[in-house]
């Protein structure tokens, strides 16, 4: 656990006050540090997933926190329930400020591999999904008040090995975003993406031992010589969000250590990695790394 009781954020207390922030997948992981960071600078957070006893634990975090926190539970990839979804956020909150589409996943497997159903199943959580939330928190809210997407990308300039299905898929985010930025921006609604690397999260654990071996020597084919942090994906996500990125739309923000830098040609320098940056006063290292 991190030293300090508070979240430690880098933005200025009271940022987000009165404003209303929906976070997709904030139920474990990047969401959740988001949906605490956003918390933390006085906004209203709604955290949204399909494990309703996740979502309650984050609240019940924030809440002893100070924050103000709701859940929603849904299946974003279900048109119907995230119509009504969105529709029962408004009404009980007047309208959508921010929405950060982060729900999300994949498994490892080659491209032979790949069976149709698995392929679909990972483009629907990973940019299906994301489409049904814009779409709606747009004609929903956005379109008559404004507001501001930030959409949840990945690493996947170079291909994506061992995960096609989710590189097709976050490729296919990236440039969803640059339309809708283009044609939101008359609702004064900007849309942007972050493309996290290989970041020391709870969904390390989702893959399973096979992955483990690769996982823990991830760092050393980074410039950065370490793995990233949660908060240092999220203080990206709060500064899009925020007025201090109000002619910012249309873009997708690399967080990745210099991942795609890497060259076999040229290896890195040996170092003690990159210093960090940690804000998240409730953050834990994946039991992957716990040896490290």
């Amino acid at each position: 656990m991190s030293a300090q009781q508070h979240y430690d954020s880098i933005f200025r207390p009271g940022l987000f006050a009165g404003q209303v922030h929906v976070v997709t997948g904030g139920g474990s992981g990047i969401g959740r540090c988001v949906a605490h960071e956003l918390a933390s600078l006085g906004a209203t957070v709604v955290i949204t997933g399909r494990n309703e006893e996740k979502l309650a634990r984050v609240v019940a975090e924030i809440t002893e926190d100070g924050g103000k926190a709701d859940s929603a539970a849904f299946d974003i990839r279900d048109e119907d329930q995230v119509k009504a979804a969105v529709a029962a956020i408004v009404a009980k909150h007047g309208q959508i400020h921010g929405l950060v589409n982060n729900a999300g996943g994949q498994f490892p497997s080659p491209v032979s591999a790949i069976s149709k159903r698995g392929f679909e199943a990972v483009v629907a959580n990973n940019l299906t999904g994301g489409f049904l939330m814009m779409r709606e928190a747009y004609n929903q809210s956005m379109a008559k008040h404004g507001g501001s997407v930030v959409n949840m990308t990945a690493d996947m300039w170079n291909g994506m090995p061992g995960m096609a299905h989710s590189g097709a898929a976050r490729a296919g985010m990236a440039n969803l975003t640059k339309t809708a930025a283009y044609e939101w921006a008359a609702s004064h609604v900007r849309v942007n993406a972050v493309a996290p690397g290989w970041i020391a999260s709870s969904g390390m654990d989702a893959y399973g031992p096979a992955m483990a071996p690769m996982i823990r020597v991830l760092k050393d084919n980074l410039p950065a010589k370490r793995l990233g942090l949660e908060a240092e994906v999220s203080s990206v996500i709060c500064f899009l969000l925020s007025p201090g990125a109000s002619f910012v739309t249309g873009i997708t923000v690399a967080i990745d250590g210099g991942a795609p830098l890497h060259s076999p040609v040229m290896p890195t320098a040996n170092h003690a990695g990159a210093p960090s940056y940690d804000g998240f006063h409730r953050s834990s290292v994946p039991k992957v790394l716990q040896d490290l």
